[in-house]
């Protein structure tokens, strides 16, 4: 069973800083596009930024300028740095697997809290 291990949530105050992490095996990380997706209470979740297994990224307008997607390919770790947070950030942070084709299955990470509040 394929498994994405995500870490780095936690409380910030406004203006603070937070990088999440997430680990996916590697047969992933090499064709699947990786992103980061959120979910705040009472609302649906939504995409906030992804990269392609080529290396195109993609933002949320509501994070362009703020939240910078990464990869290490070497440790098979995609990362969101997440700079000048605002309480509208407050969320469930999901990281996403997407599949390259529709025949193979996406996949989630569990998900980690990211709370901005003074």
């Amino acid at each position: 069973q394929v498994q994405l291990v995500e870490s780095g949530g936690g409380l910030v105050q406004p203006g603070g800083s937070l990088r999440l992490s997430c680990a996916a095996p590697r047969n992933i990380f090499a064709v699947y596009t990786m992103a980061w997706y959120r979910q705040a209470p009472g609302k649906q979740r939504a995409l906030v930024a992804s990269m392609t297994s080529g290396g195109r990224t993609n933002y949320a307008d509501s994070v362009k300028g703020r939240f910078t997607i990464s990869r290490d390919i070497t440790k098979n770790i995609v990362y969101m740095q997440m700079n000048s947070l605002k309480p509208d950030d407050t969320a469930v942070y999901y990281c996403n697997a997407a599949a390259p084709i529709l025949t193979m299955p996406d996949y989630w990470g569990q998900g980690t809290q990211v709370t901005v509040s003074s």
